[in-house]
């Protein structure tokens, strides 16, 4: 395997690695350049043990070819993946920037109209990817690449799913990521779905604007048992520049049960919209308003909202509890006009033409 401090190497005779930009118990990632394509690339080479596993290779090569397929602004693209004496890689689109975890850390409690950006960037890729039947897995904010102007994309979709295919014979000295972000069901070993992915949307909202993780412990069995029973502590008692409706949206993301949470990434990344108008409107008003990053554009790049988002069917139940969220973020923004287009469109469903 490659060593941190290892010289200039090549991987598939056609990559050549610059130099190392991050180090995880899985992998290393390095900064690289295609000789074939001429262009900068990113390389995540995992650790070469995982290569002599037949089960992760096949997992692997079809879980790299499903991120392939993902075309969206706010996804690192994957290029290609291989598999080389030194190890398993896959090579990615290159982003200039540091991760998400790295900014909290820079930055300590971040703003709502600072904030809530990224997040609905980070939404609007996990929306889509949803739409296409992958969930991500693996939320948190080492997985969020934010640029200096303030883009967000995200990377790392489909590792987490092919290291679940490793026995647990393999898997005792295996770092699992960062179980501060695990959902519930995943800890208990249950199928991830997108609400999966809105709970550790919900961590890293509540890392964001109070600057802590909601649940701290000494060992990892012990911090999966808070998230599985314990709540957290409100945003509000940390922080009482959050506003209450967004202490509102962060515990519902950190519900317990999967069905109590937003159901989608869309349906979290348009609400928080809605927040972030609010508050940019008090905001401009006072002349202090921080420019608006070119990628967030949230009235002509509206998260999106599929039909079954607020279709109900015929066997399903009514998220009154969404609803009311939804109609009073609408009130305090926009006055009654909106409130009576909301009741319409959200209720005609259920009473058919």
């Amino acid at each position: 395997m490659i060593e941190e401090d290892a010289p200039i190497q090549f991987l598939g005779n056609r990559y050549r690695l610059i130099h190392q930009v991050g180090k995880g118990g899985m992998a290393l990632v390095y900064e690289a350049y295609d000789q074939m394509l001429e262009r900068p690339v990113a390389i995540k080479l995992l650790r070469q043990d995982f290569s002599e596993l037949q089960g992760f290779r096949d997992r692997f090569r079809q879980e790299a070819k499903s991120a392939a397929n993902l075309a969206h602004p706010n996804i690192v693209t994957v290029h290609d993946f291989g598999i080389d004496p030194k190890g398993i890689y896959i090579v990615m689109e290159f982003m200039p920037g540091k991760d998400l975890k790295f900014r909290i850390k820079e930055k300590g409690v971040y703003s709502v109209t600072e904030g809530i950006p990224l997040i609905i960037q980070a939404c609007n890729a996990l929306g889509y990817a949803h739409r296409a039947g992958i969930v991500h897995c693996d939320v948190k904010p080492q997985n969020m690449i934010v640029s200096d102007d303030r883009r967000l994309k995200l990377t790392d979709f489909g590792i987490a799913r092919a290291l679940s295919s490793i026995n647990d014979d393999n898997k005792a000295d295996i770092v699992w990521g960062s179980p501060q972000y695990l959902s519930p069901e995943q800890a208990l070993g249950e199928q991830p779905s997108p609400a999966s992915d809105v709970y550790s949307l919900g961590v890293v909202l509540y890392e964001m604007f109070t600057g802590k993780l909601p649940f701290k412990a000494r060992s990892t069995d012990e911090l999966i048992q808070l998230h599985q029973s314990e709540p957290p502590t409100p945003p509000r008692e940390l922080n009482p520049e959050c506003p209450p409706e967004l202490e509102q949206v962060i515990l519902r993301c950190l519900s317990k049960e999967p069905s109590a949470r937003f159901r989608t990434a869309d349906q979290l990344g348009s609400v928080l919209a809605i927040i972030l108008d609010k508050y940019s409107s008090q905001t401009s008003d006072k002349n202090n308003s921080p420019e608006k990053p070119p990628a967030l554009m949230v009235k002509n790049n509206p998260p999106s909202i599929t039909y079954e988002d607020f279709n109900p069917g015929k066997n399903a139940s009514v998220d009154w509890q969404m609803i009311g969220l939804e109609l009073l973020c609408l009130l305090l923004v926009g006055g009654l006009l909106p409130f009576w287009l909301f009741i319409w469109f959200s209720l005609k469903p259920l009473f058919g033409n």
